[in-house]
């Protein structure tokens, strides 16, 4: 039930059970991870289905456009909120802001930026690395923002307290962060660094939304997944001509 509750939280496709309870939602979060690989399964898939009859960059961008469409644009309106919030004076003015679902300059800047470091991550990947580099980054991201929701304390009048954290269960939360984070150091080399990029990117949302709006949002965790996703897949597509996958 968990796992489906997840389903359809995170993604906008068939098979989810819509939580009847915060605390199911709660109960949810230690299958984030698995649903974001899923997620970058299916998006590497189409990487790798389109890259002969229309190239790598069209490829590229129709992977990155199938992983926004499957969730929803779900972390990526997070990321793009949050980076609008930050023009806020107070951190009662910024969280006012990030409530506002116009969006601003700022954030429209930041989805640019985020599609765009996507698509020239990915662009440069052989069809089945494609689909491994994305089913790690998504799956790292997520991964990010349980450990995220486990850690940091949710500020004041988002709501974050009593609809994640108050419902957390460490136990599930900890074997969740050791199965994502296992798989991916078992890809070798290339998963340590992309674990360690993802969770460099996280820390710095984590700062910003501590110094910034007084602790964690919903739309902060967004920008976790979204900020950690990213930094997993340029590790990727950086180092994976240096080590390869797995450990030799």
């Amino acid at each position: 039930m968990s796992l489906r509750v997840a389903w359809a939280f995170l993604t906008r496709l068939p098979g989810g059970a819509h939580p009847s309870t915060e605390r199911d939602l709660g109960r949810s979060v230690p299958w984030f991870p698995l649903v974001g690989a899923i997620v970058g399964v299916l998006s590497g898939g189409v990487f790798w289905a389109v890259w002969t009859p229309l190239g790598a960059p069209l490829a590229a961008i129709l992977a990155v456009a199938t992983g926004a469409a499957l969730t929803g644009a779900f972390h990526e309106d997070g990321l793009a909120d949050t980076v609008d919030a930050l023009g806020g004076t107070t951190p009662e003015q910024r969280r006012e802001i990030m409530k506002d679902s116009r969006l601003g300059t700022f954030g429209t800047l930041a989805l640019v930026l985020a599609t765009l470091v996507q698509v020239f991550a990915v662009m440069p990947l052989a069809a089945r690395d494609a689909i491994i580099a994305m089913a790690l980054a998504h799956g790292v991201g997520r991964a990010s923002a349980v450990t995220a929701m486990s850690l940091m304390r949710a500020a004041s009048g988002s709501g974050l307290g009593h609809g994640y954290a108050a419902h957390l269960r460490a136990a599930p939360c900890a074997v969740s962060l050791l199965v994502s984070y296992g798989a991916a150091f078992a890809l070798g080399p290339v998963g340590v660094f992309a674990v360690g990029a993802a969770t460099g990117g996280a820390v710095l949302v984590g700062l910003v939304a501590y110094r910034r709006f007084g602790g964690m949002t919903g739309d902060v965790l967004g920008a976790t997944a979204q900020v950690s996703q990213i930094a997993g897949l340029v590790a990727v597509s950086r180092l994976l001509d240096d080590f390869g996958w797995f450990w030799t």
